[in-house]
């Protein structure tokens, strides 16, 4: 028979999904699962989201502004830079793609930390290029020194996740500066800063004060996590003005769509009940890490909405109890368990599960 797709892709895991709260109740016999796999917030939409998603979706007939100029404004205001910087699309793993579609031609190298988040692979050969996985430390964390000796004259992109995903480390100001400081100017550095609004660290930097204004940085953001709108799919990167319109050049026509543009409108008012969320969220983490510790010592620090029990070859096993009780999570076979924060009520749930479990 012949082959109509790429045999190389026959090699690459499939991105795996929080699995479904309603098939497990249905499984356990349950009127309700917790799912605390996604690193979504527990909380609903932001104030006012759900009336402008209501308004939008009666001009659904219509096409969405493809410049999405009210939205970059707004996000260019808010963050302090021009909006030909500013890039929207479907949430911050859709940019990232076409971060790679912008620099990397079959045979190029993209230079990741490992474990980190697992689209990175998937990125990496859907444009052919070659994934440079290089080992987080024994802390869970970056390698940086690592990686700009893994940097050839193949590489066109590296890509540093902070806080990391899934591990919840991260990596402070001093050695960031470093790392960037030995990286060709040649390459691009995506700073992808997903739970950037969970940080509360002062060593760890904000990207974009920070390095913003270095010509091969990019810094990538998302609305799915503690703005809410995980299920709309809004991100955004901000980049130096020339390589803004390369990526524009590659993205999917019409990506970030009209309900989305609204309800991200609407979530940038709410910003006060958004740092009230992530205060919550922070509180209950460091709950949980305390609790956790106490059955599991090695769980390292976490600046983002989830915490990582480095479990290794008892992810699985891990992951499994947890269901039995209800309660979801997401294992990384050989690696470890994320467990995305979630209301005290939830958070007990697991803990108790936790517990059997250990």
């Amino acid at each position: 028979m012949t082959r109509l797709t790429r045999a190389d892709l026959d090699a690459l895991p499939v991105y795996v999904p929080g699995r479904n709260v309603a098939d497990l109740a249905r499984e356990l016999g349950i009127a309700e699962a917790i799912k605390l796999a996604s690193n979504e917030v527990p909380f609903g939409p932001l104030p006012g989201v759900t009336e402008a998603v209501a308004e939008a979706v009666t001009q659904s007939h219509r096409y969405p502004d493809m410049g999405v100029v009210q939205l970059r404004d707004r996000l260019a205001e808010r963050y302090g830079v021009s909006p030909d910087r500013i890039v929207t699309g479907c949430g911050s793993v859709a940019l990232a793609e076409h971060l790679a579609k912008a620099t990397c031609l079959p045979g190029d190298e993209i230079v990741y930390s490992w474990r980190s988040f697992e689209a990175y692979p998937i990125i990496s050969a859907g444009v052919g290029a070659t994934s440079v996985r290089v080992p987080n430390t024994a802390e869970h964390g970056h390698d940086l020194p690592a990686m700009a000796d893994a940097i050839t004259d193949r590489t066109r992109l590296v890509i540093v996740c902070n806080p990391n995903n899934p591990t919840g480390t991260s990596v402070r100001r001093a050695e960031l500066d470093r790392f960037l400081d030995t990286v060709p100017d040649d390459v691009l550095v995506v700073l992808d800063e997903a739970y950037r609004e969970f940080v509360t660290d002062d060593t760890i930097p904000d990207g974009l004060a920070a390095y913003g204004d270095r010509p091969n940085v990019v810094v990538l953001r998302t609305m799915s996590k503690a703005w809410g709108l995980a299920g709309l799919r809004v991100g955004f990167l901000v980049a130096q003005p020339d390589v803004a319109v390369a990526i524009r050049k590659v993205l999917t026509p019409f990506s970030t769509s009209l309900v989305a543009q609204a309800a991200a409108l609407a979530a940038l008012d709410a910003e006060d009940e958004v740092k009230r969320r992530c205060a919550l969220v922070v509180a209950e983490r460091e709950r949980v890490t305390e609790a956790l510790r106490k059955l599991l010592p090695e769980v390292p620090s976490s600046q983002s909405n989830f915490v990582w029990l480095p479990l290794g070859d008892r992810a699985a096993a891990f992951g499994a109890a947890c269901e039995q009780r209800g309660v979801i999570v997401r294992p990384f076979q050989g690696d470890g368990v994320r467990v995305t924060i979630g209301t005290p009520e939830e958070n007990d749930a697991f803990l108790a599960a936790a517990e059997t479990a250990l």
